[in-house]
């Protein structure tokens, strides 16, 4: 096959290839594909769900899910702390507020702001919560303005309607209430009566991904038809949007233009919303993120930056004042340089400070920096000079450390979460410069007993030779089978050397996998004698944009031979058999189960492919397919297709071959990636006799599940699909 077959098929009106008899699942809402998708549904119910083991699984999960011991998560929004909860009894969620006095009580009091549920009920709409942004007032002036993104039934797809939070209701249109039609985008605050909005405007207004290619400015009481263009994006780019900075003293409007993933330009807009309005384009490399507080500019780089004479490093932030590098200065000081075992992770603004996040080997490590206070000259050939640096001692040795501002505009005070796989996660709260220590805030309960579990860190090496990190956790017998616990160990719930193993991975848009509790895998996986592993493999984050790019296009083949290699190395420790190892992924992740599946069958005796891409030739064609061309390529370029067809699970499919078990995961409701790829990969192993389990929830988006109970329902058939397989 290759892509000079490429030919118009209907129904889609889209490229395919002339011999594809699974075209028509591709019909999302199709009524031939929904009795297809029921179909499967029920096959499913009536093996894996109709087990007292399933129900035991989903309720152990479920009440993980409904605990009320779990730490609500708050944001400081004025005087008062919201957090979005679901529970038994809210299933959609509540958005509720605080003091922090109260919150600092075991048994804080809520008040009530918004609930999902009974807004659905009355409005007759499955309504997932998208988030919300307040306006930050004139000082002095009330925290009332908020903008909140609801999405029908779990789609990216979503409304903006305005809302109030003193009166805690919705600002109809009627009323003058800014409200967005349900597309892809959003609004942006830029005063009271003014937003930004980025939408589907009409013909022509959205990219080939699906997302806006025009930002206006829309003023209150106005139609949206008359907002003004503020910036309209090139016909093939990603996505275009508007925001505008509100540092008191320090307002500024921007437009940010996405070309590609990692491909990107940064417009100042000065004058904004007067007729000598214009863009001044932030002159940074196109694959740099910028970033503007204060008086500060950060870029972090993703390629090696040469400028006046001296070269930045991909993967160093770097800092400069932003009205001097406006007037032409290109002096910056290196407040990060990554070494071959660290990267960036992020960097946060507080008031005073910036907290940066390093990445060593997998494992967080916090410094703070303080910006002068006056101009003493930036000494790009120093990192962090003029920039005070020091330590946050105390942090886990194999742990993930998650840092995030309570005000950065009034405040030096963080919260810190730190967690790992047995850890259940601390919430914390600390003032960065004052030398005091974190006071503990809340701490989740265990869901789990970790007694005698443990968690190690080992290095695979991949084909090519490089080192490829990846965490173990599991019963200390079972994961160090040569060491004297496994000797002691006696009956148990697998023998040593052959533990039920379930290997997870991503490796893709330079997403790190950290460690991280969880009670719903610690009761239906590790507590009954199971191995959980994460690999950290290219193409991931871990070790900054190299570690990405390593893997990236033509160089893919390099994140599924380190994940094989991973494989190879759990069974060579003695930890376990390819009869007893299953994996996971999920989204690009499911590109790698699909991978797995059809390319390394003999490594697995189980694989879970979720929410996946895995026609590869047509996914640039498929829902917002198209922004992903600069991570995997351009099918319809016959030269391209020629190395994206050697990792296309659709087209690898041999029916000839032997396959482990498979289980494959897809949401209607998924407006990113197309539910068609399991479809159709699914439909094409069960025509050729294959073990395929499928299951496709009606709701929940790319995230799978619309409420606790689908989520409880969907993990519940990935454990017990492994149990089966695995023993």
């Amino acid at each position: 096959m290759s892509a000079e077959n490429v030919v118009t098929d209907a129904p889609t009106g889209q490229p395919t290839t002339p011999h594809d008899p699974y075209l028509w699942l591709e019909e999302v809402e199709g009524r031939e594909a929904l009795t297809w998708v029921q179909g499967r549904n029920a096959e499913t119910a009536a093996t894996i769900e109709a087990t007292s083991e399933f129900a035991r699984t989903e309720q152990a999960v479920r009440e993980v899910l409904d605990s009320d011991d779990k730490i609500p998560d708050v944001s400081k929004i004025g005087a008062h702390y919201y957090n979005f909860w679901r529970d038994a009894q809210h299933e959609r969620g509540v958005w509720r507020r605080t003091t922090l006095d109260s919150y600092r009580t075991d048994h804080p009091e809520w008040e009530l702001v918004l609930d999902l549920d009974a807004l659905g009920e009355a409005e007759g709409q499955s309504w997932v919560w998208h988030g919300a942004s307040v306006l930050r007032p004139t000082p002095g002036g009330e925290w009332r303005h908020a903008l909140v993104d609801l999405s029908p039934g779990g789609s990216d797809a979503d409304v903006t309607r305005e809302f109030d939070l003193v009166t805690k209701q919705f600002v109809a249109p009627e009323d003058g209430g800014f409200y967005r039609e349900e597309s892809k985008g959003g609004l942006g605050w830029i005063d009271t009566d003014t937003v930004y909005v980025f939408t589907d405007f009409g013909p022509g207004s959205m990219t080939p991904s699906g997302y806006p290619r025009i930002v206006k400015r829309w003023r209150r009481g106005t139609p949206v038809t008359e907002a003004s263009v503020v910036y309209e994006g090139e016909p093939e780019d990603m996505y275009i949007f508007g925001w505008r900075t509100h540092s008191p003293g320090f307002e500024r409007d921007f437009v940010g233009r996405s070309i590609a993933f990692y491909d990107s330009e940064t417009y100042l807009v000065q004058d904004a919303g007067t007729p000598e309005q214009r863009l001044v384009k932030i002159d940074v490399p196109r694959s740099a993120e910028v970033g503007v507080k204060r008086e500060w500019m950060l870029v972090e780089l993703r390629d090696d930056w040469t400028v006046d004479g001296t070269t930045y490093l991909a993967g160093s932030l770097l800092a400069t004042r932003f009205e001097d590098f406006l007037a032409g200065a290109r002096g910056f000081t290196v407040l990060f340089e990554p070494t071959p075992t660290s990267s960036l992770a992020g960097a946060t603004w507080t008031a005073h400070h910036l907290v940066v996040n390093v990445l060593e080997d997998v494992k967080n490590r916090l410094h703070v920096l303080t910006p002068p206070s006056s101009d003493t000259g930036a000494d790009a050939d120093a990192p962090g000079r003029g920039w005070p640096r020091s330590e946050l001692p105390g942090l886990p040795t194999i742990g993930t450390v998650v840092v995030g501002a309570v005000d950065s505009e009034e405040s030096d005070d963080v919260w810190l979460v730190t967690t790992d796989y047995l850890t259940p996660s601390t919430l914390s709260l600390l003032s960065v410069g004052a030398g005091t220590e974190p006071e503990v805030l809340k701490s989740s309960p265990a869901f789990f007993d970790a007694s005698g579990l443990v968690i190690d860190q080992h290095f695979a090496v991949s084909d090519d030779g490089t080192r490829v990190p990846y965490f173990v956790v599991g019963r200390e017998e079972l994961v160090r089978p040569d060491s004297g616990a496994a000797a002691e160990a006696g009956s148990g719930a697998a023998p040593v050397g052959a533990a039920p193993t379930l290997l997870y991975g991503y490796g893709g848009f330079e997403v790190s996998l950290t460690p991280g509790y969880s009670g719903g895998l610690g009761r239906a996986w590790l507590a009954d004698g199971g191995v959980y592993v994460v690999a950290n493999i290219r193409g991931g984050g871990e070790y900054g944009p190299s570690w990405h790019q390593a893997a990236l296009k033509a160089k893919r083949h390099k994140a599924y031979e380190d994940f094989a290699a991973v494989a190879r190395d759990l069974v060579a420790r003695g930890i376990t058999t390819p009869e007893h190892l299953g994996m996971e992924g999920r989204s690009n992740g499911g590109l790698l189960a699909g991978n797995m599946l059809t390319q390394y069958p003999e490594l697995f005796g189980a694989v879970i492919v979720g929410v996946p891409l895995l026609d590869m030739l047509r996914y640039t064609h498929l829902l917002a397919g198209a922004s992903w061309a600069a991570e995997y390529g351009d099918p319809d370029d016959p030269e391209q297709w020629e190395f994206i067809k050697t990792f296309s699970p659709y087209h690898l499919f041999d029916a000839e071959r032997e396959y482990p078990p498979v289980l494959f995961t897809t949401s209607t409701k998924d407006d990113r990636v197309h539910p068609g790829h399991a479809r159709k990969l699914a439909a094409k192993m069960l025509a050729a006799g294959k073990d395929v389990t499928y299951y496709e929830n009606v709701e929940g988006g790319h995230g799978g599940a619309a409420n606790n109970a689908q989520a409880a329902h969907m993990a519940a058939i990935h454990y017990r699909f492994l149990r089966e397989q695995l023993g």
